[in-house]
């Protein structure tokens, strides 16, 4: 069973449901694998951004950003390359909008992926510091960008709670890695923010790193992100109503028919919904028929 196909309900598992979990990431984890000290994210600009070298594990790492600024899928990037050495990965969805088939086009085996989505908001950090201290996970992702507050805005983390997640990270010696928006930034050891940049690219920034190179900067083109929508040639992202259903089961959303906030690829959010179809498919099913 997939990733997809499984949804785990935060104090609601069950014995048998627990125990199918253990067995599978003993099978999993019984392919012979290399060390790691970091997890590179496959963007060598990215990487160079920090004395490291990538994305050092047994810490927390924070990725903010504005809404379409790369942040989810520069974390999917992350859990690609560990899944690359045979790593197993966890991401405690918080807005309940990790679409997996977006998440596998970019690399990531769903196999070696358990997306947990607490029933309650406050369960969120709960679930992302037992998945770190197992020390099952290579990378544990946890999305706190929105759908926490009853208004859908983000919170900030607490310091207490903060101070827990260093520690599971440390446990654990994977790497945790927090999605934040801007106006609600967390205490990560590296916050790195990303950007969407006038034009066709997006960049990344360190504004706080406790191993140096902060103020380092990176700007890159949207292929170098998703070189399978193929914007060599000069195609753009456009931002377009969305009134279409989705029909992926366990898939939640608000189909309000809103258009999306900063930059969508036909009415999709990058990192986060299908591969965009040919131009014309998409803009023919956005659009209403006259």
């Amino acid at each position: 069973m997939s990733a997809a196909e499984q949804r785990v309900g935060v104090g609601q598992g069950t014995g048998s449901v627990v125990e199918q979990l253990r067995e599978r990431i003993r099978q999993l984890q019984a392919a012979p694998r290399r060390y790691l000290a970091v997890l590179r994210t496959g963007l060598s600009a990215v990487d160079a951004l920090l004395p490291t070298g990538g994305l050092p594990l047994g810490q927390v790492v924070e990725l903010c950003g504005e809404a379409a600024s790369g942040r989810t899928s520069l974390a999917l990037h992350a859990v690609a390359a560990a899944h690359q050495e045979a790593r197993l990965c966890a991401w405690v969805d918080g807005p309940r909008e990790l679409y997996s088939p977006s998440a596998a086009a970019l690399g990531v085996d769903l196999e070696r992926l358990l997306i947990v989505r607490p029933q309650a908001p406050e369960q969120r950090i709960w679930a992302a510091v037992q998945l770190a201290r197992s020390g099952a996970f290579a990378c544990v992702v946890l999305d706190l960008t929105r759908g926490v507050n009853p208004d859908g805005r983000a919170c900030r983390v607490a310091l207490a709670e903060a101070r827990k997640l260093a520690d599971a990270a440390a446990r654990g010696g994977g790497l945790l890695l927090l999605l934040t928006s801007p106006e609600s930034p967390a205490d990560g050891v590296v916050r790195l923010r990303t950007e969407a940049r006038d034009g066709d690219g997006w960049s990344v920034e360190v504004v706080r790193s406790r191993q140096g190179g902060t103020g380092a900067r990176a700007e890159l083109p949207w292929s170098a992100l998703y070189p399978a929508l193929g914007l060599e040639g000069g195609g753009r992202l456009l931002d377009v109503a969305e009134d279409t259903e989705d029909g992926t089961p366990d898939f939640l959303r608000d189909q309000s028919g809103a258009l999306r906030n900063g930059l969508g690829i036909l009415g999709q959010r990058p990192g986060r919904d299908a591969p965009m179809p040919p131009v014309r498919q998409g803009l023919d099913a956005a659009l209403p028929a006259h």
